[in-house]
């Protein structure tokens, strides 16, 4: 064929000879998944012997597998991470990554148990949702080398890739919401130990030693089971226990729904008498009364910037570790007084 009409030669041209439509032909040749090996391999003889010119494949990029701490989604915050395994595999599409999920219970999650997770899966990196390595894991991820990302994590020696929400500076927004509308004894209700809550803490009292006169108390409640009537007593106990504090801010909305349950069956107004902010802006916020006020957590972008994180961890297996924090955004609502300036 001559030059000039390998110039003139058309997609639509390709597809007539190869017999299949046009949008296949643009397809195969902007080398998108989703084709079955045969036809692209007929598209591609075509195209060759015609002489089109076809961008080499993309190089095949190495599967992850998510380990995901069955508590965490069998309770109510299954719907937070619900929202991040969508942007985990969102993103994992995009990047044509091979993906697997698994529901682990936390306390069996070994190097033994991990390796033949990823040996069935065929993975190559490893996204830990929600949970912290304990010791013998974090050893033999190191020593294995093998590609890690915690994803709703964060890691205080930065030896792992993570990615989470900003936590510290969520909390201190959370925390300075209330002190600017007029509280100085704010409670933090929280009940976890993960290195992410800690940061919460520490932009919790930031906060509150940033307004003279300001007293913030940290309150520890147990988190499992917390819809039962058990919870609701011990949350209207530690309220009564602290008489005096007049706003909490909440480790998440469900802790938040709870106070304004307990706030409210005592007798006291919402937010004129008690002010409360939850954290992650889930669906729950939106069925109180008044409506929660709380922080935006952007779940799905947590995950499609874990994957990201992966990609370039298989790239360079020696570079830094490097940590996203992705923006809390306050959300007003009825629970805060007006004075509330997000």
């Amino acid at each position: 064929m001559s030059d000039e009409k390998v110039r003139r030669l058309r997609q639509a041209d390709i597809a007539t000879l190869a017999g299949v439509s046009v949008s296949t032909v643009s397809r195969v040749l902007a080398n998108e998944p989703g084709i079955s090996e045969t036809v692209r391999r007929q598209i591609l003889k075509v195209a060759a012997e015609h002489g089109y010119p076809v961008k080499p494949a993309a190089e095949a990029v190495a599967g992850g597998l998510a380990l995901i701490a069955s508590d965490g989604v069998t309770g109510g915050l299954s719907v937070f991470y619900e929202a991040i395994v969508d942007g985990l595999r969102t993103g994992a599409a995009e990047a044509g990554m091979p993906f697997e999920i698994r529901l682990v219970r936390e306390d069996r999650i070994t190097p033994d148990a991990v390796r033949d997770y990823m040996q069935a899966a065929g993975a190559a990196g490893l996204f830990l949702v929600g949970i912290d390595p304990n010791e013998s894991l974090r050893d033999w991820l190191q020593a294995t080398t093998i590609p890690t990302v915690l994803v709703n994590g964060t890691d205080p020696r930065m030896q792992f890739d993570g990615v989470s929400p900003a936590n510290f500076f969520g909390a201190f927004e959370a925390a300075s919401r209330l002190t600017r509308a007029g509280h100085r004894r704010i409670l933090h209700l929280s009940g976890s130990h993960r290195h992410t809550i800690r940061e919460r803490i520490r932009g919790f009292e930031a906060a509150i030693a940033a307004v003279p006169g300001a007293e913030g108390r940290f309150v520890s409640l147990a988190l499992q089971g917390s819809a039962s009537r058990e919870a609701h007593e011990r949350t209207a106990a530690v309220l009564a226990e602290n008489a005096g504090f007049t706003a909490a801010f909440c480790m998440n909305d469900f802790i938040a729904v709870g106070v304004l349950e307990a706030v409210t069956e005592a007798g006291l107004r919402v937010p004129e008498d008690f002010a409360i902010i939850g954290f992650d802006d889930l669906p729950c916020a939106l069925m109180t009364n008044p409506r929660l006020s709380t922080m935006r957590v952007d779940r799905a972008a947590l995950g499609r910037e874990a994957v990201s994180l992966m990609l370039s961890r298989f790239r360079n297996r020696t570079a830094a570790a490097r940590h996203i924090c992705q923006a809390v955004v306050p959300v007003p609502g009825g629970s805060v007084a007006n004075a509330e300036k997000p």
